[in-house]
């Protein structure tokens, strides 16, 4: 990962508070019985993501311009 690149470190991010401010920029309505499992799961996603962006990448290393499986 090179220097410029953002990184959000998932210990740190206030899960509760991203949810309740994304969701309500796009006018999302999360009725509160389900408001702790939306936040449990971005809680997830966050600390999955974190995995992924802490995996070293080569300086050389070239993106793809289409994706092939």
């Amino acid at each position: 990962m090179n220097e410029s690149s953002t990184s959000v470190d998932a210990s740190t991010l206030n899960v509760a508070a991203y949810v309740d401010q994304t969701a309500s920029m796009v006018g999302l309505p999360i009725p509160a019985e389900y408001r702790q499992s939306v936040i449990d799961n971005f809680d997830r996603i966050a600390a999955i993501a974190q995995l992924v962006l802490e995996f070293p990448m080569p300086e050389e290393t070239e993106i793809a311009p289409v994706f092939e499986p």
